[in-house]
């Protein structure tokens, strides 16, 4: 197996930032009246800034999904304009169901013919174009290869596009946060987002490349039942009812395309399983020590899962402190499959990174449970490791 290096990093976000005071009057309110859990959500959630693929004069959409990713491989720049062998796609919202969405982002970018690849899931469509990337270079099928994840979830949050919203109790939700992300959780949570990486078998001539050491990848759908879902319902028994089976008015009835999530589900699985039942096979299995881990790019969809996040990976065996970690949340917002790239790309380019550091990634997502870890070693040019 050859090395793998992460040659260059380029992410692409749209439009201005959307603080939390003008979310509502971008993607429209949903019902009658503004949101009455939307500040509770946000105070919880800790996120102050994200980005839509949206005109917020008139809310119509600025960004197609292929276009917001064909956009972050261009800033590749350079290295993009030499051409590329083969190209892989991770999202959680495709534009359409078929053709693929790499295939789409292949006909934005019009470049010369290649392998091309799309992974589906949610968070983890990303990680998992990664590492079919990563293996394609180790393995020697290519040379040069562009891996991406994006998302372009305000497409489907905008609020015409929704039933008026559930009344929720403000008493309730200031108790206990994470039931409101039952009805209004994802309006003010997911944001819009592309990263594109390039791989390479050798390091990059100059500057600093990050080399993939391993990347590992499970999912626990054998124990517990969807999550986060899109295009079914849920059935009393943990099921799912597709669209296919429903009828075509049943599909505005009950909102069947808009991303769902069971909250309890999240609430009660996502750290205990993706973390603190994995971890420690993840341990034993690549010998992990906390100290020789530099920085920790943790994938988490809201503030208030971050003090949940180091109790877990601290009971899995692993304490990173807080000052060792790296993440955007707070200003770039939850960008789903996208944001492992876009936390790597300001890393990279922060001016923090030495030859040598460890970076381990977590990227959990919530669709029916699944986890990845990635080990990134910091190199520069003269690497033969």
């Amino acid at each position: 197996m050859k090395n793998v290096y992460i040659t260059a990093i380029a992410a692409a976000l749209p439009n201005a930032p959307v603080g939390n005071d003008e979310i509502e009057s971008v993607l429209g309110q949903a019902g009658a009246q503004p949101s009455r859990a939307r500040r509770v959500i946000l105070k919880s959630n800790k996120i102050k800034n994200r980005y839509y693929a949206v005109d917020p004069k008139t809310g119509e959409r600025t960004h197609t999904n292929a276009k917001l990713t064909a956009e972050a491989i261009r800033a590749l720049g350079d290295w993009y304009s030499k051409g590329i062998d083969c190209l892989v796609c991770g999202t959680s919202l495709p534009d359409q169901l078929m053709p693929s969405h790499a295939v789409m982002v292949h006909g934005e970018l019009a470049s010369p013919p290649c392998e091309v690849v799309a992974t589906a899931g949610v968070c983890l469509a990303g990680m998992s174009a990664l590492k079919y990337g990563w293996m394609s270079v180790a393995t020697g099928q290519h040379q040069r290869v562009v891996c991406t994840g994006s998302e372009v979830a305000s497409a489907v949050m905008r609020g015409k596009l929704f039933e008026p919203e559930t009344a929720a109790s403000v008493d309730t939700l200031e108790n206990k946060p994470e039931v409101a992300f039952d009805k209004d959780f994802l309006r003010w949570m997911l944001s819009d987002g592309a990263g594109a990486v390039a791989l390479e078998p050798t390091p990059a001539k100059e500057g600093l490349s990050l080399r993939v050491d391993w990347i590992d990848i499970r999912s626990f759908a054998n124990q517990l039942d969807a999550c986060m879902y899109a295009g079914a319902r849920k059935r009393e028994d943990g099921s799912l009812e597709s669209w296919k089976d429903l009828p075509h008015e049943t599909w505005l009835k009950e909102s069947i395309f808009a991303v769902k999530q069971d909250v309890r589900m999240l609430n009660e699985h996502i750290v205990a399983t993706t973390i603190e039942q994995y971890l420690p096979e993840v341990i034993e299995k690549y010998q992990l020590v906390a100290d020789d881990i530099d920085w920790f790019l943790p994938h988490y969809s809201s503030g208030y899962f971050r003090e949940r996040a180091y109790e877990g990976i601290k009971n899995g065996g692993l304490e990173i402190p807080f000052e060792r970690w790296a993440t955007n949340l707070p200003d770039k917002g939850n960008t789903g499959s996208a944001s492992i790239y876009i936390m790597l790309e300001e890393l990279y380019h922060s001016g923090k990174l030495e030859p040598g550091q460890k970076l381990l990634c977590w990227i959990p997502e919530s669709g029916r449970f699944s986890s990845s870890f990635m080990m990134l070693t910091v190199c520069d040019h003269q690497d033969q490791s």
